[in-house]
C-alpha cells in the first residue's frame, strides 16, 4: 500500500510523517511533498493514521483515493460527564424480550466495531451472528451436555455445574439466559495476537449496543465450552482455519437500569 498526496492542497505541515506508526512517510521539504519510498511500501499496514490526521485532506491511501472521507468527531458536544455516565450505566442484561433485533441494527453495531484496534492493523476478526433463537437454544443445550461430563471431575467448573444443570433441567436457561441472539467473533487459528483482537472488537460491540437500545451479556459458559465441546464448535460451523474468540448474548432488554450501583474503588499503582 502507498499514499497519494494532492500537491495543490498539501500544506507541507509534516503531520503525516510524524504520526506514521511505521515511520515510512518521508517529511516534506520546500521542493517535495510527503512520500513513501518504493523500498518501504511493503511496510505500510494501511492503518490510515496519515490520512486521518491530514488537516487539509490532501493525503489518502491509494485504496481510498476515489472515496470521500467521513468526517471524524471534532471533540465537541460530547462531554466527559456524559461519557462517564454512559459507561457506568452499562449493565449485563440477563432478561430479554422475545422481539428480535433487526439485521440492520446488528450490522450497524458491527460496522462500528470494524474500527476497533487490532494488532498491526491486521483486522483478523470476523463475525458469526446466530440470529435464530432456536439455534441459540441448541447451543445452550450443547453447553449443558458438555457440563454434564464435568460433574465430579477436576475441571475448575466441576463444583458449579450441578446447579446449572439443575436449572436447565427445570426449564430455565442459565447459559444464554433466553437471549434471542448470540454473537461470536471468530479469528484465524494459530494467531496469538488475534485472540486479543477478538475480545477488543467484542468489547466495542458491547459498549456500542446500548446506544442502539440493545442489551448484552458476555457468554462465559459458551466461550468455555468451545474449548472442550466438539458439538458446540460444530454448531458454530465456522469456516476451516477459523476459531471462536468469545461469545456475547444480546437482544432487547426486558428492563432498563434506573440507577448506577457502586463498585470497588480503582486500585492504582503510580510509578
Amino acid at each position: 500500500m502507498s499514499i497519494t498526496v494532492e500537491n495543490k492542497t498539501c500544506t507541507y505541515c509534516g503531520i503525516c510523517a510524524d504520526i506514521c506508526p511505521m515511520g515510512i512517510i518521508h517529511s516534506p521539504t520546500e521542493a517535495e511533498i510527503p512520500f513513501v519510498a518504493d523500498s518501504q511500501v511493503e511496510w505500510c499496514i494501511s492503518c490510515g493514521q496519515c490520512s486521518a490526521f491530514c488537516p487539509s485532506g490532501a493525503l489518502k491511501l491509494q485504496k481510498d483515493r476515489d472515496i470521500s472521507p467521513e468526517s471524524a468527531w471534532k471533540g465537541i458536544e460530547f462531554t466527559q460527564d456524559l461519557l462517564v455516565s454512559y459507561l457506568k450505566s452499562r449493565r449485563s442484561i440477563r432478561n430479554f424480550k422475545s422481539e428480535p433485533v433487526s439485521i440492520e441494527t446488528i450490522e450497524a453495531m458491527l460496522d462500528a466495531a470494524r474500527y476497533a484496534p487490532s494488532g498491526g492493523n491486521g483486522q483478523q476478526v470476523q463475525w458469526l451472528v446466530i440470529h435464530d433463537p432456536e439455534k441459540v437454544n441448541k447451543i445452550a443445550d450443547a453447553v449443558i451436555e458438555w457440563m454434564r461430563t464435568l460433574a465430579g471431575g477436576n475441571h475448575p467448573m466441576s463444583r458449579h455445574v450441578p446447579n446449572l444443570i439443575a436449572g436447565w433441567d427445570a426449564g430455565n436457561d442459565p447459559i444464554c439466559r433466553n437471549a434471542p441472539h448470540l454473537l461470536i467473533p471468530h479469528i484465524p487459528e494459530n494467531n496469538p495476537v488475534a485472540e486479543i483482537d477478538g475480545i477488543i472488537a467484542l468489547a466495542h460491540v458491547d459498549i456500542a449496543a446500548p446506544a442502539f437500545g440493545v442489551g448484552t451479556c458476555w457468554g462465559g459458559f459458551v466461550a468455555m465450552a468451545t474449548k472442550g465441546s466438539k458439538k458446540v464448535c460444530e454448531l458454530f460451523d465456522l469456516p476451516a482455519g477459523r476459531k471462536p474468540s468469545y461469545a456475547l448474548m444480546f437482544g432487547y432488554p426486558k428492563y432498563r437500569p434506573v440507577y448506577i450501583p457502586t463498585r470497588n474503588k480503582a486500585v492504582n499503582i503510580w510509578q
